[in-house]
């Protein structure tokens, strides 16, 4: 008998597991590596401090000199800065000191030292400093700001240089009395004092140079030779020539229409406006300028020769319009213009009037505050400026520009939508 050993049946292959490696992390947050960061910086510094102190002074005053010196910086740009144009009309030009482009002005322009202002045949500009210095830039002109230094609680100094045309000048009470405003042209210099007011042309062309002062006081200077002017003085050169003063002719003082005075009239065209002035001596004639722009670039209307002081003058439309008068004398001198009047022609209407009433008044030290009732949607004017905000029901509250000391008449026109106008007037006395 033969004996086999059994044979074990297949059994399928244990797998065997594959071996693996357990990882383990904790989080750390970029806040707790800056806060390591800064703990090392602080041992590093503070290890240098014990090791050398004189590093850490001389280190923080380095520190100290750059922040005050940046903001002596920011302090000199933002002073540079203070000239802006208040008034444009027509063509008025600008090149920066550090461009080669000419840019036409706006009322964000801002002006350096060094900057050009041009203006066109038809262009004006009115500029005003920080100090509340004035430069009126005529047209056909070109200047250059030569100067404007401004600082807190230290004089401030302001100047313009005429290369061609004419400016007129005014400087207001300055906060200090060391203040100082200037023009310029050729090589000879004007400083006014306060509450001073100037004339300016430069015609190298014609070899023609001339400073008039109409109020206030001045020094002009060329090299070694100094002149003061007082009012309605003036000094005048030629090129190279000596400086030579003489007097000059004052203007007019207006009467009448009164500054922001309304005119109402049916039919303002056909309408005579009468104007009237004050003579002055030694004046033959006169020439009155009416205009609807404050610089007169814009003329409406030109009466010369006129040989009284009053003249009437037809055609002004409805509107807003300025008038100044010149004077004239035997020796064909002209005087410089008078101050400029603002009034207004208000075209009545034939329809039924409309309602205008004037509830009180109250002053708010110079200002005055006027309160009233009109009809809903009509359009007020009080001394010339229109009233912004009228409520829906008629209701309105307007508050005048500050006002000179004494009595004045507050007068208050209307016109509604069917054509109608009214008229109000009012007097207060504002105190001294």
């Amino acid at each position: 008998m033969t004996t086999q050993t059994p044979i074990a049946p297949k059994r399928p292959a244990t797998p065997q597991k594959a071996p693996h490696v357990e990882m383990y992390w904790e989080a750390v947050t970029y806040k707790t590596v800056l806060l390591y960061g800064l703990l090392l910086v602080a041992i590093a510094v503070s290890t240098l401090v014990l090791m050398r102190p004189e590093w850490y002074s001389v280190t923080l005053k380095k520190v100290t000199n750059a922040v005050n010196n940046a903001a002596d910086n920011d302090t000199a740009t933002f002073t540079q800065t203070q000239a802006k144009f208040v008034n444009l009309t027509g063509k008025v030009q600008v090149k920066k000191v550090d461009s080669v482009q000419w840019v036409d002005a706006d009322y964000r322009t801002s002006l350096d030292k060094g900057d050009l202002v041009q203006t066109a045949g038809d262009g004006a500009a009115r500029i005003t400093f920080a100090d509340g210095t004035t430069y009126t830039v005529k047209a056909e002109t070109l200047v250059t700001v030569e100067e404007n230094l401004m600082g807190s609680n230290k004089p401030t100094s302001v100047a313009m240089r005429i290369s061609t045309g004419s400016v007129d000048l005014a400087t207001p009470n300055w906060a200090s009395p060391d203040s100082k405003a200037a023009v310029s042209m050729e090589d000879t210099t004007a400083s006014l004092s306060q509450n001073s007011r100037a004339s300016v042309k430069n015609d190298p062309q014609n070899n023609e140079h001339e400073i008039v002062l109409a109020s206030g006081a001045a020094e002009v200077q060329r090299g070694p030779e100094k002149v003061e002017l007082t009012q309605w003085e003036k000094v005048s050169f030629p090129t190279g020539g000596p400086l030579q003063k003489t007097n000059v002719l004052a203007p007019p003082s207006l009467v009448e229409p009164l500054n922001l005075a309304p005119i109402i009239s049916e039919n303002p065209k056909i309408t005579p406006v009468r104007f009237e002035w004050k003579p002055v001596e030694d004046a033959v004639s006169y020439t009155l300028r009416i205009s609807t722009t404050t610089m007169f670039t814009k003329m409406v209307k030109e009466a010369d020769h006129v040989s009284g002081t009053s003249t009437e003058i037809v055609g002004l439309e409805p509107g807003d319009y300025f008038w100044n008068v010149t004077a004239h004398d035997a020796k064909k001198e002209t005087s410089e213009t008078s101050e400029t009047f603002k009034f207004t022609v208000v075209a009545q209407g034939k329809t039924q009037e409309m309602m205008l009433e004037i509830d009180g008044t109250q002053m708010h030290g110079r200002v005055a505050e006027i309160v009233g009732r009109t009809e809903p949607g009509a359009a007020l004017i009080v001394n010339g400026q229109p009233v912004p905000n009228i409520s829906p029901d008629g209701t309105f509250r307007h508050f005048t520009e500050a006002l000179d000391p004494g009595q004045h008449t507050i007068v208050v026109i209307g016109q509604n939508r069917r054509g109608g106008t009214a008229k109000q007037q009012i007097s207060i006395v504002v105190p001294k």
